[in-house]
């Protein structure tokens, strides 16, 4: 175990040297690496028993200041974007460990001492569930998952030589969004330290120009979401789904907009489910003609960040004859604009903290 955690420094600081040789002198262009040590937060009970030691892991970062050419660049205070690796050591060898790669945003506040970051990519698990090898990892059912990663920490750059420190919160999400059970998915919170080198005595900033505000008109979004799933019934099989939402939209100024809309459930997982839950399971007192298809509400809103924005939503089901989830649904999710009105969407759905549907798909804005 120790021989792998030393190869995983060796790695990281391989990639950051070589990083720094080839970027060096380059304007607004950084590279952080930094450790951490957490603990995975016992959100259900079916992990517990997957729970026995600390984490630790290394997250290398890539960062890329932007020099205010673009509106968005003074909206948001000279954001960074770059691109993050990390590695997990779960200290378990059921649970197995993870490697990460993502993009990320790294947003400043209170004179760029207070840095927040938000990172989303893809994860690998070395070891996931198999009912013959591994058959207690109820965590991660595939070998990749999407992840999302926070951090909130003190940044202070340049103490000497453009080397600085980072130190702070850690939040790591790991969850394949039911894209094969079982994923009862884990939460890591750790505390994270290490060191930043700027390839440059000072960032290149162009002055503001004279930008105007955006029309605050209302809009439509007409939304279409598809992908795979599978119900909490291991072996039963990956089946599509496809979501179908229609949004109106108020801008509330140049930052974002707020949202209202419907969304209609179309899951082929929950179709199949209902009638083997009446038939196998007759104590769950399913009826095999309970309707599969659901309707939701919601509120919510996106977040502009140039092409790319974020969105955020929260539903009740005004029709849901299942009933095994909450009333409530979440959805996390990024947009690209290809077009003003044309888009890509990908997006995550949950029940709090039970995810249901990993989803991409398109939309029109009117």
């Amino acid at each position: 175990m120790k021989i792998l955690l030393r190869l995983q420094f060796t790695i990281c600081v391989l990639v950051f040297l070589s990083t720094f040789f080839s970027a060096n002198g380059q304007e607004n262009w950084s590279v952080s690496l930094q450790t951490y040590k957490g603990a995975i937060l016992p959100h259900s009970n079916n992990i517990q028993h997957l729970i026995t030691n600390k984490p630790t892991g290394y997250l290398f970062s890539l960062n890329h200041r932007v020099n205010g050419s673009k509106e968005w660049h003074h909206t948001y205070r000279f954001p960074e974007v770059g691109f993050s690796f990390h590695t997990q050591n779960n200290h378990n060898e059921t649970l197995g460990d993870l490697y990460g790669f993502y993009g990320h945003y790294n947003f400043y506040f209170f004179q760029r001492r207070l840095q927040f970051r938000v990172g989303q990519g893809v994860a690998y698990a070395t070891n996931p569930y198999n009912k013959e090898t591994n058959f207690r990892n109820v965590a991660y059912g595939s070998k990749f998952m999407p992840s999302t990663y926070f951090m909130l920490s003190y940044d202070q750059p340049r103490i000497w030589n453009n080397i600085g420190i980072n130190a702070g919160f850690l939040f790591v999400h790991h969850s394949n969004a039911t894209i094969k059970s079982p994923n009862t998915s884990t939460n890591t919170l750790g505390l994270n330290v290490g060191l930043t080198y700027h390839f440059s005595a000072e960032d290149e900033i162009t002055k503001p120009n004279n930008f105007v505000n955006h029309p605050q008109n209302f809009r439509y979004n007409l939304l279409f979401r598809t992908g795979v799933n599978e119900s909490h019934i291991i072996g039963m099989g990956q089946k599509p789904f496809y979501h179908i939402a229609a949004i109106f939209e108020k801008p509330l100024n140049n930052y974002g907009a707020a949202q209202l809309g419907v969304d209609v459930f179309l899951s082929q997982s929950m179709k199949e489910l209902i009638p083997f839950l009446a038939t196998s399971f007759p104590e769950e007192g399913m009826d095999k003609n309970t309707d599969w298809k659901r309707v939701g509400l919601f509120v919510g809103y996106e977040w502009y960040l140039n092409k790319l924005t974020a969105e955020g939503n929260i539903g009740y089901y005004v029709h849901d004859e299942y009933k095994k989830n909450t009333a409530f649904y979440q959805r996390l999710g990024l947009r690209y604009y290809v077009t003003p009105n044309v888009f890509g969407i990908m997006s995550l759905k949950t029940h709090f903290a039970k995810a249901e549907a990993f989803e991409v798909g398109v939309g029109y804005k009117l």
